[in-house]
């Protein structure tokens, strides 16, 4: 028997560098600060009461849209972070993860022949996504060297067929953090258009320096347009559960839940559970982010600063992202599997952020790691 010809979908789409850089850490015994997820712990209590909702015989099917004790909890989060209310019965939606979120987002709004901007070098879900709906990439880059948002380039971009812009703040994989200036800038923009706003704001707890979250939630000229996607993965060292969010404006979330009923239909249960109880009784859960990342973000760069790598600003995010030319005139790609194999750190290479493979000589680690690991990291790396 012959198995039939499968016409590919993704046709370009391979192994993800991430799936490819864990695997050769492994072979290898590399510390891995290549994959964005922590090492350490959830915090005991949120354990506790995953235990606590399976007792309480939370083992079937949550409402479509999601549980509603967790649905409050994240309209109450998002105002008291940002001031806007979103209706939690209407407006919140939650999600299998953000990359779900992010595909829904694309599949209810993009049409065959539609347009999306992004801006590059982006996470490597958003062409799938949009390639799966059937709309053409506009890729965008940011500014060279700064990683800053090319105004004059987004709006040339914009077009007749243009459906939406994807943007994410804080910035994987630059670790840069758009400020509410930009956000302005963009709303003026996208004021005039009909062009829809899909807000990936998965770090949207860890911007340091004191600096505010500016998100869309936060803009009212922003937030009547845009689906805003977060994740309790990366909020409450989590990622394994994948479980995330999806806020918008009435009418955008209808046309959301109607694919998301069909793609995901409903996310774990006992999950939701323990996640509503969590917000509820720790908010500092997530407001105490900003100062634990922070505090590992300067552990870690007052380490590499004793090697030849240069430092690049980290505003937000578990990254931080090095130029490596002052050590290899290697490719970043070529340079990372270096590292891996012969130093024994594994980090991931910012080309594999671009579709055309763009070098400026930048990696990225990743800081949300023990402070043991972090040191041993540091300590093989002292090697450079």
């Amino acid at each position: 028997m012959t198995t039939p010809a499968l016409n590919s979908r993704l046709p370009e789409v391979g192994t993800t560098i991430f799936t490819v850089m864990s695997a050769l850490a492994q072979q290898h015994g590399a510390v891995n600060l290549g994959q964005g997820f922590p090492d350490f712990e959830p915090d005991p209590a949120l354990l506790q009461r995953v235990t606590q909702a399976m007792a309480d015989g939370h083992h079937q099917y949550a409402p479509m849209t999601g549980v509603a004790a967790l649905r409050e909890a994240v309209a109450a989060k998002i105002e008291q972070q940002h001031g806007h209310r979103y209706d939690p019965g209407e407006e919140v939606t939650i999600t299998a993860g953000a990359t779900q979120a992010l595909l829904t987002a694309v599949l209810c709004c993009v049409h065959p022949g539609d347009e999306v901007i992004v801006l590059e070098p982006c996470y490597d879900s958003y062409g799938p996504a949009i390639e799966l709906a059937g709309g053409r990439i506009v890729r965008v880059p940011l500014t060279a060297g700064t990683f800053r948002p090319d105004f004059d380039a987004i709006a040339a971009a914009i077009g007749p067929r243009t459906r939406a812009l994807m943007v994410n703040t804080p910035h994987n994989p630059s670790a840069t953090a758009w400020t509410r200036d930009e956000l302005d800038r963009l709303a003026a923009l996208l004021a005039p258009t009909d062009v829809l706003l899909i807000a990936d704001e998965v770090y949207e707890h860890m911007v340091f320096d004191g600096r505010p979250m500016a998100g869309a939630s936060a803009h009212p000229r922003l937030a009547e347009r845009a689906f805003v996607v977060s994740s309790f993965g990366k909020t409450l060292h989590v990622t394994g559960w994948k479980v995330g969010y999806v806020a918008a404006p009435r009418a955008l979330s209808a046309e959301f839940r109607k694919v998301h009923q069909f793609n995901v239909f409903v996310v774990n249960t006992p999950m939701q559970h323990a996640l509503a109880g969590h917000l509820q009784a720790r908010p500092e859960a997530w407001q105490g982010l900003p100062a634990f990342y922070q505090a590992k973000r300067e552990h870690f760069r007052a380490g590499l600063a004793r090697t030849r790598l240069r430092l690049l600003p980290c505003e937000g995010t578990y990254f931080q992202c090095v130029d490596i030319r002052g050590v290899s005139d290697r490719g970043d790609a070529d340079f990372c599997r270096w590292l891996t194999t012969e130093v024994g750190v594994a980090a991931i290479p910012l080309s594999a952020f671009y579709a055309d493979g763009t070098d400026q000589g930048v990696v990225r680690f990743c800081f949300a790691k023990r402070e043991a690991t972090l040191d041993e990291a540091l300590r093989r790396l002292q090697a450079l």
